[in-house]
């Protein structure tokens, strides 16, 4: 046994979002550069964010800082592919969250990409001292992002 993680599938994670990719994606190798990637994963969970009416761009008191990332790429995408985002929810602190993203290549079950992002809860006028989750993303994490 090779002690490898398995590539995910959309069965384990729990909310999605399709993203198109662009012309402009594609580098040199004729695939999608990895940092369009990062893209995604930013944009999936700022979607997932809004669309449970915790992210407020313009009001918000307390915002999320990005503190880690990471991705793993396992097959390419290129334009024009379509991508589906698939979210779910690692790690569930005090004042912390970990998202777990799979990047699926059009209908494909398999992961194309898994990579985690990771905010930490800070209060928007200083931004330097954390604070608990807003309950409003604790309710939505566990309601649609752990199992």
């Amino acid at each position: 046994m090779s002690g490898r993680t398995p590539i995910g599938t959309r069965a384990d994670y729990r909310w999605f979002t399709t993203l198109p990719t662009r012309w402009m994606d594609n580098d040199v190798y004729g695939h999608v550069n990895n940092v369009t990637y990062y893209s995604w994963i930013d944009t999936a969970v700022a979607q997932f964010l809004i669309a449970h009416d915790v992210l407020d761009l313009g009001s918000s008191t307390e915002v999320g800082l990005v503190v880690e990332t990471q991705c793993r790429y396992f097959a390419p995408i290129a334009f024009p592919d379509l991508v589906t985002c698939g979210v779910r929810c690692g790690r569930l602190g005090t004042s912390s969250i970990r998202y777990e993203l799979g990047i699926f290549r059009n209908e494909e079950e398999r992961a194309s990409a898994e990579g985690h992002f990771i905010h930490v809860y800070v209060s928007r006028a200083e931004q330097t001292r954390t604070v608990p989750l807003p309950a409003r993303l604790r309710e939505a994490a566990e309601r649609h992002l752990l199992r």
